[in-house]
């Protein structure tokens, strides 16, 4: 007796289990009821959401934890376009991510409009790619999707996926895998002219960034920094790539004015500037072009053509950045470099700026916070104020020790983020920082929290305010308008929903419920009363 023949989605997830995907997150409607059952089948589970915006970043957060593409699985029309915000993240943020949408077949859609858009067309402009799925070249589109999902620089690819195409089953399907392609590095002319920059460098620095998380590359740039003693700083999103309590280490850089005011002078004061896998679109306008290459030496290693125009370099190397590094410090000796330490004297700098002995505030939550849990906890950040003194005031360990939205930078993730890396390492402590705004955006998504288990701690800081907007406006003098809301009892919230909750307003306060909610059997969530304009002269 024959084994009956696979259905399209059993080949479309057999190719999603292959890329190492064991989990997809979202909100099932009939169209997609064969596609979840493929995807359970074939090894991964799904996991209902309340939201497949919410739904996107948990399935990223596990992303960044195994390595495999991100499933964000979403029925038609209002489904679908539910998905837009966090797919639009995962094409700024540089994460793989397959998006499985369900769709009506073509023939039906010529007579039936409910619910019936076109998502090919919806999504094209936020994706690297989309495709509609075939029953005989499934295996194809599959391979297809994850290939350009995964190719530098990663980002979502979407999938739709007529009702009958999923249930057709598909007779001796041949099974096709594009060949990885291997690490590049220069040679020639323009890796003599990187190694003489490099070993004439007196006042060498760096910038490391997110190419360096998917190439593999981070034991290299850290020996190769070290080799030759160039300061450096990364991006919000590589933070940890090195250790941030490495003596070279001057910590993240991206929207702090603040922490612009002491790294910009000393990155003017360099003669060789590296980009080491630096993407810039995590940067605020201040990071653009603050130098020269007619001046300046500057060697931009990077995953992909830098056509952004947010800064220039007199060599520019696509080029896998491990391998590139390796061939230009061969033979190359170390040397002393910045003879005046001035690096030295910009770290202290950065430590005064942003001081972790406040009385209460915004500063104090954190550093009351970091000293309270674990060297190896998991932290995630929503967009506001508050991660732009977290990302500054977060020293990480390891790479991906701190995840955020910080190229699209969208309200809302820190939440969901959490309950995926609790899903996925349950052993480790996680916690989310959110404003009170954002977390109102996905209050809902404690009671998933609740029905997976584990105990993230949700930290909101209260202070009734869109504090990073209100700022702004009160720096072009302008009112207070449609920035205030009230203060509502964020605590009784997480206990309503199967957690436990603690609303605090002093150090001692946060410290108790820290441990509390450490040793808890579920979730906490952990509301910080904060007042209004705390971030005043912290960002």
């Amino acid at each position: 007796m024959q084994d009956t023949p696979p259905r399209a989605a059993d080949l479309l997830a057999q190719r999603l289990y292959e890329a190492g995907c064991r989990h997809a997150f979202g909100m099932p409607g009939g169209e997609v009821l064969t596609l979840v059952d493929a995807l359970e089948r074939a090894g991964i589970t799904f996991h209902l959401t309340k939201h497949e915006n919410a739904a996107g970043f948990m399935a990223e957060a596990v992303h960044h934890r195994d390595g495999a593409p991100a499933i964000l699985v979403a029925t038609l029309g209002p489904g679908a376009m539910n998905g837009i915000n966090v797919v639009a993240n995962a094409l700024q943020d540089r994460v793989p991510m397959i998006v499985l949408t369900g769709c009506v077949e073509a023939d039906e859609a010529l007579t039936y409009t409910h619910q019936v858009m076109d998502h090919s067309q919806v999504y094209r402009s936020i994706t690297k790619g989309t495709y509609l799925l075939t029953a005989e070249g499934a295996d194809i589109v599959a391979d297809k999707a994850v290939s350009l999902a995964t190719q530098p620089r990663p980002g979502p690819v979407h999938i739709d996926v007529p009702i009958s195409v999923a249930d057709t089953r598909v007779s001796s399907p041949k099974r096709r895998r594009l060949a990885k392609a291997a690490a590049v590095a220069p040679e020639g002319n323009c890796l003599e002219k990187a190694r003489r920059w490099v070993a004439e460098a007196e006042r060498p620095f760096a910038i490391v960034g997110l190419d360096v998380l998917y190439d593999g590359s981070s034991s290299v740039v850290q020996a190769f920094l070290e080799h030759f003693g160039i300061p450096f700083v990364t991006t919000y999103k590589a933070k940890g790539v090195v250790p941030e309590d490495h003596p070279l280490c001057l910590g993240g850089a991206g929207l702090s004015p603040l922490a612009d005011q002491h790294l910009v002078p000393l990155v003017e004061q360099a003669d060789l500037v590296l980009c080491l896998g630096y993407d810039p679109i995590e940067m605020r306008p201040g990071w653009r072009e603050i130098w020269d290459p007619e001046e300046t030496r500057v060697i931009d290693i990077s995953a992909v053509v830098n056509d952004h125009y947010m800064h220039q370099a007199g060599l520019n190397l696509v080029a896998d950045t491990g391998a590139t590094l390796e061939a230009i410090a061969k033979g190359n000796p170390a040397r002393a470099t910045w003879p005046n330490s001035e690096p030295d004297q910009v770290k202290t700098a950065l430590a005064q700026a942003f001081p972790t002995d406040d009385e209460w505030g915004p500063a104090a939550v954190i550093a009351e916070t970091r000293a309270a849990l674990p060297a190896e906890t998991l932290a995630t950040a929503d967009s506001g104020a508050h991660r732009i003194l977290l990302s500054q005031m977060w020293n990480c360990s390891e790479a991906r020790g701190l995840i955020q939205s910080s190229a699209l930078c969208t309200m809302g993730c820190a939440v969901p983020m959490a309950i995926g890396l609790k899903l996925v390492e349950p052993e480790r402590p996680v916690i989310s920082f959110s404003g009170d705004a954002g977390f109102l955006m996905v209050a809902g998504e404690l009671s998933t929290a609740s029905e997976m288990g584990g105990n993230p701690i949700f930290l909101v800081f209260v202070d009734a305010s869109l504090a990073l907007i209100e700022l702004k406006q009160r720096q072009r003098q302008m009112g207070n308008r449609g920035v205030g809301f009230d203060r509502h009892d964020f605590a009784a919230l997480g206990r309503a929903l199967g957690g436990y909750g603690h609303t605090v307003h002093n150090r001692q306060e946060l410290r108790a419920a820290l441990d509390a909610a450490q040793a808890a059997d579920r979730f906490t969530v952990i509301a910080a009363e904060i007042d209004r304009g705390g971030y005043d002269g912290r960002i």
